[in-house]
């Protein structure tokens, strides 16, 4: 397996990699978010108690599925970098966290939209929505730790060490339901079994999900080749490339 994955070490091989990945991961996540938001919004019953407002679960939930699945994406990155100084998983976890913090937000203002007519308020200091609001604010950390030092290498460091620390927090958004009381429901996808909705329900989630993760996919490897060209912006495979398109 390490002998596959070697050739992936050198740069200029990931940027071109990832560059065949791109379109591909593109099209899908079109095709899927496509076929799946018109089930959800158009043909999936209304919730019977929820009514039309439970539509907003479509976006919201894979939206928070994936904030925490990009932050543990990219703390392992981080550890990646830190421990077996592999240059690549640096970039990597640069490339991911607008993402993640991005996909964080909309879980945020989604669930503040969901909430309201359940809830009769925008906001509440609820233990689940309290983690994911820091969830959000180490993402914005992070980014900030790889913005503040001219020295990448530097950078690097300081931003992983917080990605590392702030995995204590995926525990707790993940079961902060079930720790405490809240006024968040309880799983509903995510739980072991079967879902706890109706097939004509859970399918056009699926197929979000999977159309939304495949969108993370495709942006994360446009914004890996930023930061590969970025931090080898004076190797020869890279001038040759840019003269080639400039050409």
């Amino acid at each position: 397996m390490w002998k596959w994955l070697h050739p992936y070490a050198n740069p200029e091989v990931s940027y071109h990699f990832a560059g065949k990945l791109k379109p591909w991961l593109g099209l899908s996540s079109a095709l899927l978010l496509t076929v799946g938001l018109i089930w959800a919004l158009l043909f999936a019953p209304a919730d019977y108690q929820q009514g039309e407002s439970f539509r907003i679960f479509y976006i919201h939930v894979p939206s928070a599925i994936l904030s925490m699945s990009i932050y543990l994406a990219m703390a392992i990155a981080a550890l990646s970098s830190l421990v077996w100084q592999v240059r690549l998983a640096d970039a990597s976890a640069a490339a991911l966290a607008p993402i993640g913090a991005v996909f964080t937000a909309i879980a945020l203002l989604t669930g503040a939209a969901w909430g309201k007519p359940m809830w009769g308020t925008w906001w509440v200091w609820d233990a689940r929505l309290t983690s994911e609001l820091i969830l959000l604010f180490l993402y914005l950390g992070v980014i900030a730790l790889h913005n503040a030092f001219d020295d990448k290498q530097m950078a690097g460091k300081a931003a992983g060490i917080l990605a590392l620390v702030g995995v204590i927090n995926l525990p707790i958004i993940k079961y902060s339901v079930e720790w405490w009381n809240t006024l968040h429901q309880g799983p509903t996808v995510s739980k072991l079994g079967a879902p706890a909705m109706a097939s004509e329900m859970y399918w056009p989630f699926v197929l979000c999900f999977f159309g939304f993760a495949l969108l993370v996919g495709a942006v994360a490897c446009v914004r890996f080749q930023t930061e590969i060209i970025t931090r080898n912006k004076m190797r020869p495979w890279v001038r040759n490339l840019v003269t080639s398109e400039v050409n």
